[in-house]
């Protein structure tokens, strides 16, 4: 990765904003962290914004060329990576009106470790269910939570260990200016 680049599963710094997917693509699908929520990024479109506010709960991320192929949301090798290459999607449920909603994003040439993705979805889940969805809004805040859950061995992913690294994570990036 160039100087630049640091990542965290799917979610990866380039040119000083955070994205969800690889977007070096041209005719790629990519989700960015904006201070006014989640754009979309697609081929031959402007693509769309989800405010930070409509988003309710429901994050998840799942595996595969469907958004709706959810039995690959667990599928992973035995040396703990996400074991698809066809892409992934960004599942959560929005308010007014109230809608399951899914973001696709395009996966990076390179794999994605189990435990990093986990993280990341853990790490969602935690700021959405404490009303701090915005705080990804903020580069310098994610870049500080992706540095603390990157990294650490690649086993025993287990509920506690996912809430305990959040934790960590949400202290050492601090309360966020977004």
């Amino acid at each position: 990765m160039g100087e630049d680049r640091m990542s965290l599963g799917p979610l990866e710094l380039t040119d000083g904003r955070w994205r969800l997917g690889d977007a070096e693509r041209s005719d790629g699908h990519w989700v960015e962290f904006r201070p006014d929520g989640l754009h979309q990024h697609e081929p031959d479109s402007e693509g769309q914004l989800i405010p930070w506010s409509r988003i309710m709960d429901g994050i998840r991320l799942t595996w595969g060329k469907h958004a709706w192929s959810t039995n690959n949301r667990g599928q992973y090798t035995l040396k703990g990576m996400v074991a698809t290459r066809d892409g992934g999607w960004l599942h959560m449920t929005l308010r007014h009106p109230y809608e399951d909603h899914q973001l696709r994003f395009d996966q990076h040439p390179r794999p994605y470790r189990a435990v990093d993705a986990l993280r990341l979805e853990a790490l969602l889940r935690q700021l959405t269910a404490d009303g701090r969805l915005h705080v990804l809004g903020d580069p310098d805040w994610v870049g500080r939570a992706a540095a603390c859950l990157a990294g650490g061995e690649n086993r025993r992913i287990t509920s506690r260990s996912l809430r305990g690294a959040v934790s960590e994570a949400l202290a050492a990036a601090g309360p966020g200016n977004a």
